[in-house]
């Protein structure tokens, strides 16, 4: 059944192999100048499409949101021969700064102008209106829309639902938890998919829900030391298995289930895969959210010269979302994951994406 899931599984998981070895790399600091850049190999023609990538707060090497996002760049430099630019978010900035981001890439020609997270639509929505013939992309946000603008969504409700299945089948306690990294409504609409998908599966279960900040302090998605206090206390408090999304911050997540002998669930890459060795073992799956496919398919079309605008979903049925199966742990409970995805495609079963 599950073969689109099995195929997007790999596709993450390959993708981020290639976030290993391709030639970009970033920049982390406050300034709008600092970047990285990446080039075709030797052996490929390049095209003459230059792609700019502003990351999230965390940027590429944090092991979820943002690595996605940087295996898609990866993978477009390695098989469609562009040139990238790569630029980073800082904790507490202001929408200015974004906005200086952007125009600094739109400036140098990089064309299509990738903005990954929701953040950036205030920004964006000045910026493109003055680069009308640069063509954008924003990750997780349809706020903001205009002629030469691709809103990238994804379903996350529906692969948190599946998580959630999971879940509620892995834990001995009935009793088990989700982080997430800042209280907006798209960190609720993973919350409400995850706790749809234990309740369909146990609605006998205790759901502790807690997230790291309040908006606008948005360090809640780079903020490790928070994520392992918060999920310490969910262990605390009965739960033995907690789902953190919450980009960065999941690393202290998975230190505080080592240290409890519970389970985590990852979010957005396939976080067993990526994550430190002395945690690996506790990341049961992960709530796959295939930012790299959507950031490959922007720089394709614009490749192909179609360059891509409106609102694109990336959902169950197109590979878009998904959950992990590299961990072995999990396989006693991807039956009834697998039932669960199957019955979201075909309609029977429809997730709610708000509280």
């Amino acid at each position: 059944m599950l073969k689109g899931l099995k195929v997007a599984t790999l596709i993450a998981a390959g993708a981020l192999a290639l976030a290993a070895c391709g030639s970009s790399t970033s920049g982390g600091s406050s300034s709008p100048s600092s970047s990285g850049s990446g080039s075709p190999s030797a052996s490929c023609t390049p095209s003459d499409v230059k792609v700019g990538l502003a990351y999230d707060i965390g940027g590429r090497g944090d092991k979820s949101f943002n690595d996605s996002a940087a295996a898609g760049l990866d993978q477009a430099v390695k098989e469609l021969c562009v040139t990238s630019k790569e630029l980073s978010a800082v904790p507490n900035e202001t929408d200015a700064q974004k906005a200086a981001r952007l125009t600094l890439l739109a400036q140098a020609g990089y064309n299509p102008v990738i903005a990954v997270g929701f953040a950036y639509a205030p920004a964006l929505k000045t910026v493109s209106a003055k680069f009308p013939k640069t063509n954008f992309a924003i990750v997780d946000s349809t706020d903001v829309t205009g002629p030469n603008i691709a809103n990238l969504t994804f379903a996350a409700n529906q692969a948190s639902y599946l998580v959630g299945v999971i879940a509620a089948q892995a834990t001995k306690k009935n009793n088990v938890g989700y982080i997430g990294g800042v209280n907006v409504p798209l960190l609720q609409s993973f919350q409400a998919g995850y706790d749809a998908g234990v309740k369909a599966t146990n609605s006998a279960i205790t759901v502790q829900d807690k997230y790291l900040t309040q908006p606008p302090d948005f360090s809640g998605f780079n903020a490790p030391d928070k994520g392992k206090a918060t999920a310490a206390g969910m262990f605390d408090a009965g739960a033995d298995v907690v789902y953190a999304a919450a980009g960065g911050s999941g690393g202290g997540v998975f230190v505080a289930a080592k240290a409890a002998s519970a389970w985590a669930i990852g979010v957005d890459s396939d976080q067993y895969l990526s994550a430190d060795a002395a945690v690996q073992s506790v990341i049961l799956t992960s709530a796959l959210k295939n930012v790299n496919v959507a950031v490959y398919d922007v720089i394709q079309a614009s490749v192909k010269g179609s360059p891509l605008t409106g609102t694109q979903v990336y959902d169950l049925k197109n590979g878009g979302v998904g959950y992990s199966k590299s961990n072995p742990a999990v396989q006693p409970y991807e039956a009834k994951a697998d039932e669960a995805a199957q019955a979201i495609i075909a309609g029977s079963v429809t997730v709610p994406d708000k509280l």
